[in-house]
């Protein structure tokens, strides 16, 4: 999508004065979640993973309450965290949450180790004996009161071609091949302290990358995708038969939202995570096997108008994390019409719209956005107004509103 790029899929005007209506009071800027969209986007990724439970990705949902409304529903099961703070604070409420990346911060594990409960219900991710090196010393470090902590072997997934010169994929574990997860897996049951309960999978990939982005560079993913599922089904199940001949396993995870139907059919997987799908930011716009509802908005001011076919708004560049470019912008949502001029974009101070839909702005006026990625849209507010039947239901705090910071 580029800067300029109309909105995709095209939300009807009575949508958005639903919104409007419900949220009239409020002083931009602020977000919105609409929750019937939240709860049918819940319902389409637990139809599209055909009976394997999901595990809920925080990262894209930095919200407690709405993790709790998720987490309540059918087909839902365990969470997956970022970091292991946040973990053990999630962990006081849920019963099975996986730290989704490995931590390097002892005092954390060091909490960890020494609360039984807490020890019960996180299990942290590894990839490298580095890991189980800086484990162990902090156990070391508690004596004989340390609890047994709970492991998860990460296995890397992504494309590698031309004798590994081509690397397709995000940059993860070192642990490609079923051999070296079993060498990982048996470095941990050496460790009499380390329980080895699971393995991670994760095809970024083909989860996170849209196979339907105008253009011709949608033929070539799709065919990186077919290249790959084939492939990872393959070497995913050799690497779990390999840990699991080790140690006996509790659960296989793997997939992500853009990838449910198919990573959910590999019998090697017994569970699979999402959580943008929940959301549908404009990164989730172009794929071929599935239209997620839009459910995450925000509003920001018109305070100029430079021109008959221009408006601006107070702020804006709430940009997205990731390679730096135009699909990582806030996309105009409504007006109909509106776009993000290409040599501004969407800035600290201000952000320029122009189009069709600008003409009829005045000063004070809305302009509704949209974010390019689910969970970075909580980072820029304390708040998420929800909204159903035209009216704001309830205002829950972000990470962000609880005074957390997860790093």
């Amino acid at each position: 999508m580029s800067a300029s790029s109309p909105l995709r899929p095209a939300l009807p005007g009575a949508f958005f004065a639903e919104l409007a209506e419900a949220t009239a009071g409020l002083r931009p800027p602020y977000a919105v979640v609409h929750l019937p969209s939240l709860r049918a986007n819940a319902r389409d990724l637990v139809r599209r993973a055909a009976g394997k439970p999901i595990r809920v990705a925080s990262k894209s949902v930095r919200s407690r309450a709405l993790l709790r409304q998720v987490s309540a529903g059918p087909g839902w099961a365990g969470v997956l965290a970022f970091t292991l703070p946040e973990a053990l604070w999630l962990a006081e409420e849920f019963e099975d949450v996986v730290v989704g990346y490995p931590t390097v911060d002892t005092a954390a594990v060091a909490r960890l180790a020494s609360d039984e409960v807490m020890a019960s219900r996180v299990t942290l991710m590894v990839d490298s004996p580095a890991h189980l090196d800086l484990i162990d010393a902090v156990l070391d470090g508690l004596g004989p009161g340390a609890r047994p902590v709970r492991v998860c072997l990460e296995v890397d997934v992504s494309l590698r071609l031309a004798g590994g010169r081509v690397h397709i994929g995000a940059r993860r574990s070192p642990v490609h091949t079923a051999r070296a997860a079993r060498d990982l897996a048996q470095a941990v049951a050496a460790r009499p302290r380390l329980r080895l309960v699971g393995v991670m999978a994760y095809e970024g990939h083909i989860a996170g990358v849209g196979d339907n982005r105008p253009g011709p560079g949608r033929f070539l993913v799709r065919g990186v995708r077919r290249m790959s599922a084939g492939e990872i089904a393959e070497r995913r199940a050799a690497a779990v038969a390999s840990v699991a001949s080790v140690a006996p396993l509790e659960f296989v995870n793997g997939g992500g939202t853009g990838s449910l139907e198919t990573t959910s059919l590999e019998p090697a997987v017994t569970e699979v995570a999402a959580g943008s799908g929940l959301l549908a930011p404009t990164l989730f716009d172009f794929y071929t096997r599935f239209a997620p509802h839009p459910a995450s908005f925000f509003a920001l001011s018109v305070v100029r108008r430079p021109s008959p076919r221009h408006a601006t708004l107070l702020g804006g560049g709430w940009v997205a994390s990731g390679a730096a470019g135009p699909d990582r912008l806030p996309t105009p949502a409504w007006p109909a019409g509106l776009r993000l001029l290409p040599r501004e974009g969407a800035g600290e101070v201000q952000t320029p719209v122009r189009g069709p839909g600008a003409a009829g702005l005045r000063v004070g006026d809305r302009v509704w956005l949209r974010h390019s990625k689910a969970g970075e849209l909580c980072e820029h507010v304390a708040e998420l107004h929800l909204v159903e039947d035209g009216r704001v239901v309830d205002t829950v705090p972000t990470y962000r509103g609880e005074h957390r910071t997860f790093l």
